[in-house]
């Protein structure tokens, strides 16, 4: 290797040390962020529940999981969603509860398995109703690997505004769906609510600590390659 190469390899991997430095510093700002979304789920999960937002109230990340009191009453019709919980695989049942002021929210009743997905095993409850439930954003287009198909009823993600449509539902909509949350006078009841997953993967310490130390053996890596390159230089 002659010495303008050796001289390209020392400073690749200078630059290949700073870059995995900055690559962990990005992972510490990812887990100050990581814990700080943990800690104001758990906060909301566990308040009191509030009245929904108003129509013209702006909804976003930082209201997903609020826990929320519906006053309402079911409209007819339901969207079965594909989904996969720790009961198995089966459907989450959606369905329009038209509230008191005239608006439509999406509540998902809770989780059904293939062999009670007929109406008739899970109808919603006639007249008015109080629901609690988490506030959760819509799901549009479909899942990872699979496109909604309203045509065929064929749903595997909670598109608000999809779902809203295959049902009719008229009037103003929320731009959310509500998660049902577990009633405790009700624990075998089918839909099977209260299984909303809340369980946030924090690997952002084990990926920053990984960066440290490949850019540490870099770092290392250029000072021998210096070194050598002094050693090499005529006396």
């Amino acid at each position: 290797m002659n010495r303008s190469a050796r001289i390209a390899l020392i400073v690749s991997t200078a630059l290949a040390s700073v870059g995995f430095v900055a690559l962990a510093v990005w992972q510490v700002e990812r887990l100050a962020w990581k814990r700080d979304l943990i800690a104001r789920v758990e906060r909301q999960v566990q308040a009191e529940p509030v009245p929904p937002p108003p129509q013209a109230a702006s909804v976003g990340k930082d209201d997903e999981y609020r826990r929320l009191r519906l006053r309402g009453e079911f409209a007819p019709g339901e969207v079965l969603v594909q989904a996969t919980t720790v009961l198995g695989g089966g459907h989450w049942v959606m369905a329009p509860l038209r509230l008191d002021d005239g608006r439509t929210v999406l509540v998902n009743r809770g989780f059904v398995p293939p062999e009670r997905r007929d109406p008739e095993q899970h109808a919603a409850p006639a007249g008015p109703i109080e629901v609690v439930g988490l506030l959760r954003l819509t799901e549009p287009g479909g899942g990872p690997l699979r496109h909604n198909d309203p045509a065929q009823g064929r749903w595997y993600s909670r598109d608000v505004a999809g779902m809203a449509a295959q049902l009719g539902v008229a009037g103003p909509l929320a731009p959310f769906f509500v998660d049902e949350v577990a009633d405790p006078a009700q624990p075998q009841r089918w839909p099977r609510p209260g299984l909303t997953v809340l369980n946030f993967a924090n690997n952002h310490a084990v990926y920053a600590i990984t960066w440290l130390a490949l850019a540490a053996m870099a770092a290392a890596a250029a000072v021998y390659l210096v070194r050598e390159e002094r050693r090499r230089l005529p006396t």
